[in-house]
């Protein structure tokens, strides 16, 4: 098997990783050319070398843009590296999640609480205390009009309700806040994605360029070939 010597390492690859450092992209040559100033454009590196070199230049694209790496950009990072789907991250990290047994309780109760189911039957409760009170023991009514007991019940499932709903809204806010950075994890890798494959296609289409006019080459070597031997006869 054909191998060849990388500019940058100096070890030995296979002859398909083979890459011409003139067909590299100015930002990425310039980036390989700062660590190594003997790369020129008459230079070979692999492609497992130039892909290093791709994440480097999107690890340094993001710290201009961003000023500083924080754990998500990492994570976004890693992913890419490892060649992983952002989802199996997220599912990782939504797995590693538990809730006390007060934040379930409280989604819960803040749950049926914003209900018709709560609303009809504690409009029926309501409605049968009066009606006992009113109509069957208007006599002796354990709680007679205005029904100070009942408002006394009201006042203190209010007081109790309200800070529930609040605990509530308090995890709702925190799941809206992880979905948001899940948002960004996502739209972030494919932005960085859609600019490998910007990167990809260029070097294929360079490297198409390259071969087409090798092969132009070719054929007007064997033309030329061709019209001295018609020219010999």
């Amino acid at each position: 098997m054909k191998t060849f010597v990388s500019s940058i390492s100096g070890k030995e690859f296979p002859e398909s990783e083979k890459m011409h450092a003139k067909i590299i992209r100015k930002a990425i040559f310039d980036l390989i050319n700062k660590e190594h100033p003997s790369f020129n454009h008459n230079s070979y590196i692999s492609v497992s070398e130039l892909n290093q070199y791709r994440q480097k230049y999107i690890s340094e694209y993001l710290l201009d843009e961003v000023g500083e790496l924080g754990e998500l950009e990492k994570d976004v990072l890693e992913t890419i590296q490892n060649q992983e789907a952002i989802s199996s991250k997220i599912i990782m990290e939504e797995g590693s999640v538990k809730f006390t047994y007060g934040q379930r309780l409280a989604d819960t109760i803040a749950s049926f609480g914003g209900s018709w189911k709560f609303i009809i039957i504690f409009g029926a409760f309501i409605l049968v205390w009066m009606c006992i009170n009113i109509i069957f023991l208007s006599s002796k009514a354990f709680d007679p009009y205005p029904f100070i007991l009942l408002n006394l019940i009201l006042s203190c499932l209010a007081a109790l309700q309200a800070p529930v709903i609040m605990m509530s809204q308090n995890r709702q806010e925190e799941k809206d806040r992880e979905r948001a950075k899940q948002d960004y994890m996502i739209n972030l890798k494919s932005e960085l994605e859609i600019r490998m494959l910007h990167e990809k296609l260029d070097h294929l289409i360079i490297h198409q360029q390259q071969e087409l006019l090798n092969i132009q080459q070719v054929q007007v070597e064997m033309m030329e070939d061709i019209m001295k031997r018609l020219k010999k006869e």
